[in-house]
């Protein structure tokens, strides 16, 4: 049996200055921990207080939210069933056209937005500011506007999906296009094509799916936020919700509640099977 080879206490010291993470947590990294979660729970509880969050708020809201889900109980769909047909429909259509604008101007854009095509580092990056800039504005900030600019209706609604997913759609596209296979671009470019040929044969059909799949994901994530669209004034079954709560009409709120949840799920199944072909046609083997 070997004998264990004994330790140089000089050689420990040595890898302990050397590497000291390796031999534990020190205690100024160990005060350091605890002074950030000590913060981190002063400012929850800072917060706490300032919202006025209370064991008894939160007790009174559970009570009122119960009595609200009893309310609901059985759905109904009340005398206005036709109109909130025609809601879904125009819920369904503003999402529809919002997300076909914001995707067809988010393709230049995106072309423009991807380094590898557009290889200024000036332009790219005062155009990636400006697709951060307009992400930071809400879908509801753009209605509010839009309502104030063009009226009430779909009209407003349409504009809003639009304006705020064109710059969203625009990196992500951009980032699809940095991230193609450049082999292909490489071969039509052998041929003597001009640039547009080149981008048109080159790139295009390596993410024109992705841009589809996406394009359809956000179609998909709209009908969700249409519905509050309406709220504003600017189209769709929002408004029909808004009118009910206002009059507590709670079995006919959860009715189209019911509708809302269908209308998505369609659409969810829908798109999810257009997206698995179009992956299956960019890789056969998970098709």
């Amino acid at each position: 049996m070997r004998r264990p080879v004994p330790i140089d206490p000089a050689e420990v010291a040595l890898w302990r200055a050397r590497l000291p993470e390796a031999f534990g947590v020190g205690p100024a990294r160990r005060a350091a921990r605890v002074g950030g979660w000590l913060a981190l729970a002063a400012l929850v509880v800072s917060w706490h207080v300032w919202f006025d969050i209370t064991p008894k708020r939160i007790l009174e809201g559970l009570g009122g939210l119960g009595t609200i889900v009893v309310l609901m109980i059985p759905p109904s769909p009340g005398e206005h069933w036709d109109q909130i047909a025609k809601d879904l429909v125009e819920t369904a259509a503003m999402a529809f056209l919002g997300t076909l604008v914001a995707a067809s101007f988010a393709v230049p854009f995106g072309f423009l937005g991807a380094k590898t095509i557009a290889r200024n580092p000036l332009f790219h990056f005062s155009l990636r500011r400006l697709f951060d800039g307009f992400r930071g504005v809400d879908q509801l900030i753009w209605a509010l506007v839009f309502v104030r600019a063009v009226g009430l209706g779909p009209l407003a609604g349409v504009l809003a999906i639009a304006v705020a997913d064109v710059m969203v759609l625009a990196k992500l596209y951009a980032e699809a296009i940095e991230n193609i296979e450049h082999r292909q671009v490489e071969g039509v470019e052998s041929t003597g094509a001009p640039h547009p040929l080149v981008l048109r044969f080159g790139v295009l059909p390596q993410v024109l799916p992705v841009m589809v799949a996406q394009a359809l994901y956000f179609f998909e994530s709209n009908t969700r936020s249409a519905t509050i669209l309406g709220i504003v004034g600017a189209g769709g079954i929002g408004l029909a919700i808004a009118e009910r709560i206002r009059i507590r009409a709670w079995d006919e709120v959860a009715f189209i509640i019911l509708c809302i949840l269908v209308l998505v799920a369609a659409i969810d199944a829908v798109s999810a099977r257009i997206r698995a072909r179009l992956i299956g046609r960019m890789h056969p083997a998970l098709a």
